[in-house]
């Protein structure tokens, strides 16, 4: 592969970030397909292509959307509701360290910082938790699933297409979110979709063209040095 192969490859990993506006042009489904196609070249443990993508645009997108809302409303409401929609596997650990803690908390205070939420402004922390519940406008809506009775191993093959996915598309021009934050809710969302019991929800994502005009899309996340997080071992 050419320098000029290895820039624009270099280009699109580095371009992607975590879009939180996007504009209501449509995606066509035949890029859709174009993007899915790619992003299953990924690798998996014995070729077992463990993940499964529901794709929601329209009436569908919408009835997720009105649901979930509710749902996190009454949560908001009511906390103690929250016992109702757990996740299926814990995302998150139990207890933060660090160094891990201080990035997560540079993350949460830097986004809201830039929206102007200030600490203790739970209404308006609130509202920006709501907003990954509308795909935070994004036309499409992505939700990737394996089989319950799959290990540890598919969740990994399926982050590596997942990746593929937001690459491929990001090729194209177009932006993304990936979305832990549905995990909790995949009770109401696996049932309007109409996926079998056996299937297990292990991430949502926004699909879309990002609005350039948002603040919140100027909002990129730091990365450490390669030197503090490798090895070199002789």
């Amino acid at each position: 592969m050419d320098q000029q192969h290895v820039n624009l490859v270099d280009q699109v990993i580095t371009s992607r970030h975590s879009v939180r506006a996007f504009l209501d042009t449509p995606i066509s489904k035949e890029t859709l397909t174009d993007i899915l196609k790619v992003a299953s070249r990924a690798p998996s443990g014995t070729n077992s292509q463990p993940w499964k993508v529901y794709v929601v645009t329209g009436e569908k997108r919408a009835e997720i959307i009105k649901q979930v809302c509710k749902a996190q409303m009454e949560i908001f409401n009511q906390p103690e509701l929250s016992k109702k929609y757990t996740e299926t596997f814990a995302y998150y650990p139990e207890k933060w360290l660090s160094p891990f803690i201080e990035r997560r908390r540079e993350n949460g205070w830097g986004l809201y910082g830039l929206l102007n939420i200030q600490k203790g402004d739970k209404q308006k922390m609130a509202r920006q938790q709501m907003r990954n519940f509308e795909f935070f406008d994004a036309p499409v809506g992505l939700f990737f699933t394996v089989h319950e009775s799959l290990g540890i191993g598919s969740k990994m093959d399926a982050s590596m297409m997942i990746q593929n996915v937001m690459l491929a598309a990001k090729a194209r021009g177009i932006d993304s979110c990936p979305q832990a934050a549905w995990n909790q809710f995949h009770s109401i969302i696996l049932k309007i979709l109409g996926a079998p019991e056996d299937e297990e929800l292990i991430c949502g994502m926004s699909l879309g063209y990002a609005d350039p005009a948002h603040i919140v899309n100027t909002f990129i996340t730091p990365r450490v040095p390669v030197e503090e997080f490798t090895i070199f071992v002789d």
